[in-house]
């Protein structure tokens, strides 16, 4: 034999030497050292988490988007014409119904009042004096001094007189008012806005804005429901109905109001229905014009099923939970939801019953009839100690 051979011989040996010693060194079958692992995986639970469902009363809720709208919105404008001289708001800030607004100039208008208040008195002069004379004739014609063609003529001139009186009243009243008109008071409680027009500048009668008032407490929210809707709504269990404005955020309640109005006809546009709450806005959490997610309780469901959202899976065939039984393992239960729940729960119509442990974490790994290992919310699964066999091993690696 040559050389090579035998060198490559004996590297063959060493090889197989080496190999046999790593599958058989520690005395136990190779097959059985393999397999023991997998085996035992299969077997073990699957660590899952397990919520039990309870029994609560349970409010129900149409959610829709909503717009914030003033209760009541005024612009002011100039009754009169002329020249702004004052005026005596501050922007953004609150005015009270009957704050003088601002100032135009009255000095035209008191020269009418004047002007009509001495015509005024002018037509009642000759009012006396032609009731002076209606009275001497109304003497006279007793001794035939004056006839009764005379007497008639100045009852009528007294009663036209009198008539005029009363024209130079309504022209003072008049006057007055116009007067007034330069005093423009705020109409009502409000906010008001940006000012729309400076001092000395000439306003047109009813034509000039000075500034928009809005009342902002309390205020409404506009809001659309489906049509399907409307019965749940007109059959309510309590009266008024709260209605909750939610942040758009985070969804958490802003402001508390009641419905006020159900709108007396549907879009056939949108097959929707109009609704309006009103809201105290108090504390000025709301604004005008902008978009709330509102919430309306129609009914309270009692003893009402109700089991955390992240337990119901949605499946081909609909809604579906995991439900633990009693020897541990698992089977696919159908159920039927009708609405979610304050803190992330959702009521269930049927399929579950209280008391029922569902599986909320883990369920990718779950089959029927499987075998888990529940845990309470939170809990994480203990980590396990190395086997002996192990220990061995890890021994003889470190010597």
């Amino acid at each position: 034999m040559s050389r090579g051979k035998l060198i490559a011989g004996i590297i063959v040996v060493v090889v197989a030497g080496i190999l046999a010693w790593r599958m058989f060194g520690s005395g136990g079958e190779p097959g059985a050292r393999r397999g023991s692992p997998g085996a035992g995986a299969d077997d073990a639970p699957v660590p899952v988490t397990a919520v039990a469902a309870t029994a609560q009363d349970v409010p129900l809720y149409l959610t829709a988007l909503g717009t914030v709208q003033a209760l009541n919105t005024v612009t002011v404008s100039a009754q009169v014409s002329g020249q702004l001289q004052a005026v005596h708001f501050a922007e953004g800030e609150e005015v009270k119904k009957g704050d003088l607004i601002a100032e135009i100039d009255p000095r035209s208008y008191q020269a009418a009042l004047d002007q009509a208040l001495a015509k005024k008195k002018q037509d009642e002069a000759q009012l006396a004096a032609s009731r002076s004379t209606l009275q001497r004739y109304s003497d006279l014609i007793e001794k035939k001094f004056v006839s009764a063609q005379d007497l008639e003529n100045q009852r009528q001139i007294v009663r036209q007189q009198e008539a005029l009186i009363a024209g130079d009243a309504a022209a003072v009243e008049n006057a007055r008012t116009q007067l007034s008109f330069t005093r423009v008071i705020a109409p009502i409680d409000g906010l008001a806005g940006i000012r729309q027009v400076d001092a000395g500048n000439l306003l047109q009668a009813n034509g000039s804005a000075i500034v928009v008032l809005t009342q902002t407490h309390p205020l409404n929210v506009i809001f659309n429901l489906p049509q399907q809707d409307m019965a749940k709504v007109r059959e309510a269990d309590q009266t008024p109905l709260v209605v909750s404005a939610m942040s758009r955020i985070d969804s958490t309640p802003i402001a508390e109001g009641v419905l006020k109005v159900i709108d007396n006809s549907i879009d056939t546009s949108t097959a929707t229905f109009k609704l309006k709450a009103e809201f105290p806005n108090a504390d000025r959490k709301l604004w005008p014009g902008e978009f709330v997610n509102v919430r309306l309780a129609v009914r309270t469901v009692k003893d009402g099923i109700v089991v955390p959202a992240t337990g119901v899976q949605q499946g081909p065939d609909g809604e579906y939970a995991w439900v633990v039984q009693g020897d541990s393992t698992v089977k696919m239960q159908p159920v039927v939801t009708t609405g979610t729940v304050d803190g992330g729960g959702v009521l269930i119509a049927s399929g579950l019953s209280a008391g029922d442990r569902v599986v909320t974490e883990g369920q990718f790994r779950l089959k029927t009839g499987i075998k888990v290992a529940p845990m309470a919310p939170g809990e994480v699964v203990a980590a396990k100690a190395p086997a002996e066999g192990d220990k061995k091993s890890g021994n003889r690696g470190r010597r």
